[in-house]
C-alpha cells in the first residue's frame, strides 16, 4: 500500500495531506477502489487524530462519488489488513447483476472474474469529478 504513492495519476481518484483513493491492480474490478492513509499506518488503531477526524468524509464522498457514478445499488466499504498492514479500505460497488452468493464479503471471489484494468481506469475521470464536486458540497478542500 505505501507502494501507491508512486502510482500513475491516470488512476488516481484524489490525495490530500492524510489520504488517498486509487484504483489498484489486483483489485481492478470497475468501480472498485482503495482509500488508503498515505503514511504508513497500521491497522485503524494506528491512525492519528486528524486522520481518524477526516476518514469518515472521505469515505462518505467516495462511496458516493462510485455510487453515483457507476449507479450501483450498494456501494462497500471494507477493511481486513490481513494482507497488508498498511491501513486501507476498498470500496467496492456492487451491481444488480450480482447474484445474492457473491454478495457482502463474498464479492470479493469478483476479484478473478471481473477484473479488467481498462474498464475500471475509464471510470476514473467521471468519478474524481464527483468526489470533487461532492467533496467541495461538503467543504473539504
Amino acid at each position: 500500500m505505501c507502494e501507491l504513492e508512486g502510482a500513475d495519476a491516470e488512476a488516481v481518484v484524489f490525495r490530500d495531506e492524510d489520504w488517498a483513493a486509487e484504483l489498484v491492480r489486483g483489485y481492478d474490478v470497475p468501480g472498485w477502489f482503495i482509500l488508503r492513509a498515505r503514511r504508513h499506518a497500521e491497522r485503524i488503531t494506528g491512525l492519528g487524530p486528524a486522520e481518524l477526524a477526516s476518514f469518515g468524509p472521505r469515505a462518505r464522498d467516495l462511496i458516493a462519488a462510485v455510487t453515483e457514478v457507476t449507479g450501483a445499488p450498494t456501494t462497500y466499504l471494507m477493511s481486513f489488513g490481513e494482507n497488508y498492514a498498511h491501513f486501507h479500505a476498498l470500496v467496492a460497488a456492487r451491481g444488480e447483476d450480482v447474484p445474492a452468493r457473491l454478495r457482502a464479503g463474498n464479492i470479493l471471489q469478483l476479484r478473478g472474474d471481473r477484473a479488467d484494468y481498462g474498464a475500471a481506469a475509464a471510470l476514473v475521470p467521471a468519478v474524481r469529478a464527483a468526489y470533487e464536486r461532492l467533496a467541495a458540497a461538503a467543504g473539504i478542500g
